[in-house]
């Protein structure tokens, strides 16, 4: 996925529709110069609509668009003809999608559902026209309901990728070069910070007819939750993640513990509920350590999490890595 060509966040103005305005009208007809009330009801305005479309993984087709407006509902007329309806407005987002109301944050609704289509904004009803005030008691009603104003309000949409394993590890953990060796994915590789600055998504087979979802993305630093780095753009991409991969390099400066710590740490100051997920530690690129260094490693490694050492280059432990989310993911517990 190009950089240029991945969009996690957007902000919109939306407006729904205005309902029409009920009709005040009396019938009149040959033989008939004072007939009764036939005012027809205002249609209703047009709502905006967010529906899924699973073939779109970014919000990119949204990057350019500051303002989206529903029609207005159709005046009532007489003859107790009700006005038509706006037209509704359906916009097309990618699952995983988020909307929220941009002055305060509040989520307004999310799709994540291949068949999920929300009314994000309602269109506002349409008045009454005077025929429906008539009764026997006030048989000629000189007045009609305005239609209901629309909704407009600035909203944001934000993208947080789905995907069954999300990686998590800091820049250059060896995150990209797993995906390509357990996927046909095909993310940037390099030996430089944020090599990833967008998620790339691979379909890996853990065994034949046994496959998931796993997500490279851009690598944690500390303070990502404060923003720093990617900081939120990142981590908001784990929250939709069922399994996390934690990853922290053989050959790091720090200690093991302390790297795992730090990457915990992060996930909890930004959403504590993401160290309820399933989690698992992989120790990479175990190809520039021999046997002797990796079993003087383990009694360093934390005890609360399970732990393989794994090489994507030379294939070490990779089959068994992939046994292990599975069942990581197929787990009831």
């Amino acid at each position: 996925m190009a950089e240029q060509n991945f969009v996690d966040y957007v902000k919109i103005l939306f407006r729904s529709g205005k309902g029409g305005a009920g009709s005040v009208h009396f019938f009149r007809g040959p033989g008939v110069p004072k007939g009764g009330p036939d005012g027809g009801d205002g249609g209703r305005g047009g709502h905006i609509i967010l529906k899924a479309d699973p073939h779109e993984w970014t919000l990119l087709g949204l990057k350019y668009t500051k303002h989206i407006y529903a029609k207005d509902g159709q005046n009532g007329r007489g003859g107790l003809k009700t006005g038509s309806d706006g037209n509704d407005i359906i916009v097309k987002v990618p699952l995983g999608t988020v909307a929220k109301d941009a002055e305060t944050g509040d989520v307004l609704l999310e799709i994540t559902e291949r068949d999920d289509e929300k009314i994000l904004l309602p269109g506002g009803r349409g008045g009454k026209g005077n025929n429906f005030f008539k009764s026997a008691t006030h048989q000629t009603p000189r007045y009609a309901q305005p239609g209901e104003d629309g909704i407009e309000q600035w909203v944001v949409l934000e993208l947080k990728v789905l995907a069954d394993v999300g990686l998590v590890g800091f820049p250059n953990a060896g995150k990209s070069t797993l995906l390509s060796a357990v996927s046909a994915a095909k993310p940037k590789i390099g030996d430089y910070p944020f090599t990833t600055l967008v998620p790339q998504l691979g379909i890996v087979e853990a065994r034949p007819g046994k496959s998931f979802i796993m997500a490279d993305i851009p690598g944690i630093i500390e303070g990502a939750h404060e923003g720093r780095g990617i900081g939120h753009r990142f981590l908001r991409h784990i929250e939709r993640n069922s399994v996390l991969l934690f990853m922290i390099p053989a050959d790091t400066d720090r200690s093991l513990q302390a790297e795992y710590d730090i990457l915990v740490n992060e996930l909890r100051e930004f959403n504590p509920d993401l160290l309820d997920k399933p989690r698992l530690l992989a120790i990479s690129k175990a190809d520039l350590i021999d046997d002797d260094l990796e079993k003087m490693l383990r009694p360093t490694l934390p005890g609360n999490v399970e732990v393989i050492f794994i090489s994507a280059v030379t294939g070490k432990n990779i089959q068994q890595l992939k046994d292990m989310l599975w069942a990581k993911l197929n787990s009831d517990a």
